[in-house]
């Protein structure tokens, strides 16, 4: 273990921006950062107890790294504080009008927002807990920018009205972009942007949750037990060792999915419009046609973005790619709904085709995601019609859910906002 000091010398002290910075460095260092503040101690990739640690103007941080090259790893925090704790032009404060926000949401976003001043993201969010639609883009009047996720509705309509309400900005806090209608905010003048990446760990290792859980059918076996039943009949699974696994969609969350399966043993494959060779050079996997993968594979994950028309991946799982597949195939989706035609798989499922499914996504979810239908009668009955299946395990789109991606979804998403505030490039996240 090594340790360093540091002294304080911003007049806001380690604010919330700095401090997103640093934790976001912590998550991706192999070494265990810990940060003191007098009798205070936080964890280096947690913001929340970075920013408990109230370091003001003058205090002095005691910097620890355990494991991993320290030096270098101390090295790199210094480096973000003395970069992230530099003073500042003061800029105005941008007017966020925040849909669809939940308990967790405010957690992460009010804590890093709650700073004005020189160096801080200054943005003044009030939560709306309703969803954006075109019934709903009205309660945007007067606010600069609008804040939304994966199930907020932003159609021509609605960025019209948007338009009309005086926002010039559209904050995605999530990686797809599908739900906006770039055209007509271009034409409106909106810019548009998202969180290109937050933690492609935490979708990958739900996926392979998902599969691990209806290949050794672990949902029947949790309710078997709780009932008493002991028996193992209906939770014979297959070992994933030396099985053949597809990636399709070969980008960040789609690599560390394919390190995953490397892990367990697997043989990888992938298929992409894009291959990247760095990844055949490093002997990770091996880019075959999609048709040979769909043949091949023991496994098939989908990590493909959701691209609509020609050529697009909409129902790049149709009837036709299922055929192809292996009867005792199995298939996990944790990217787009529509990147598997549902009618199709159900089908397919009915005639006993797929050792298990495991879906974090699909069509039809969309009046399901993030809501609470408990007390509520059956109007659309897809999910009921794929829970009927034993091999079919469905989660209700939380691939991305762990504190980690929450904070770095909030932290980009404000240093989105006050790039576009400063009249900074926008880089990546710029949606066109």
């Amino acid at each position: 273990m090594k340790k360093i000091t540091y002294e304080v010398m911003n007049p806001l002290g380690i604010h919330a921006r700095p401090a997103a910075f640093v934790a976001q460095a912590c998550v991706a260092l192999p070494s265990q950062i810990v940060i003191k503040c007098g009798d205070k101690i936080a964890n280096g990739t947690n913001v929340l107890q970075i920013l408990a640690l109230d370091a003001k103007q003058g205090s002095v941080l005691e910097i620890s790294a355990d494991g991993g090259d320290e030096d270098a790893a101390l090295a790199t925090i210094k480096d973000e504080l003395d970069h992230r704790l530099k003073t500042y032009k003061e800029v105005k404060v941008l007017k966020v009008a925040f849909f669809g926000a939940k308990d967790y949401d405010r957690i992460f976003f009010s804590e890093l927002a709650r700073d004005v001043g020189e160096g801080a993201y200054n943005c003044d969010i009030k939560y709306f807990s309703t969803r954006l639609t075109p019934e709903t883009a009205g309660l945007a009047k007067g606010f600069d920018a609008v804040c939304i996720f994966v199930n907020d509705e932003c159609p021509r309509s609605a960025v019209e009205t948007l338009h009309d309400c005086g926002v010039k900005l559209i904050l995605l806090r999530c990686a797809g972009f599908n739900n906006v209608d770039l055209q007509a905010a271009k034409e409106c003048g909106i810019k548009v942007v998202r969180v290109p990446a937050y933690s492609p760990y935490a979708v990958a290792e739900h996926a392979m949750t998902l599969i691990l859980t209806c290949n050794r059918r672990m949902h029947k076996a949790v309710n078997k037990v709780k009932d008493n039943n002991f028996a193992l009949s209906g939770l014979l699974g297959v070992d994933l060792h030396n099985k053949v696994a597809g990636i399709m969609g070969t980008g960040k969350i789609g690599q560390c999915m394919a390190r995953i399966c490397k892990g367990f043993g697997m043989t990888v494959i992938g298929w992409d419009a894009y291959p990247n060779q760095s990844l055949v050079d490093e002997g990770l996997l091996t880019y075959v046609e999609k048709d040979e993968l769909l043949a091949k594979a023991d496994l098939i994950s989908l990590h493909a973005p959701l691209i609509m028309g020609p050529n697009g991946t909409y129902h790049m799982i149709d009837a036709d790619a299922i055929a192809k597949m292996k009867d005792t195939a199995m298939l996990v989706n944790t990217a787009r709904g529509g990147l598997i035609d549902t009618e199709a798989l159900i089908e397919a499922l009915k005639k006993g085709k797929f050792h298990a499914v495991g879906l974090d996504v699909y069509e039809g979810e969309d009046a399901n995601v993030y809501t609470d239908h408990s007390d509520d009668f059956l109007v659309n009955d897809i999910t009921a019609r794929l829970l009927m299946f034993p091999n079919v395990v469905l989660t209700s789109h939380q691939a991305f859910f762990t504190r980690e991606a929450l904070q770095a979804i909030a932290s980009v998403t404000l240093e989105n906002a006050r790039n576009f505030n400063e009249g900074a490039d926008l880089g990546v996240a710029e949606c066109k």
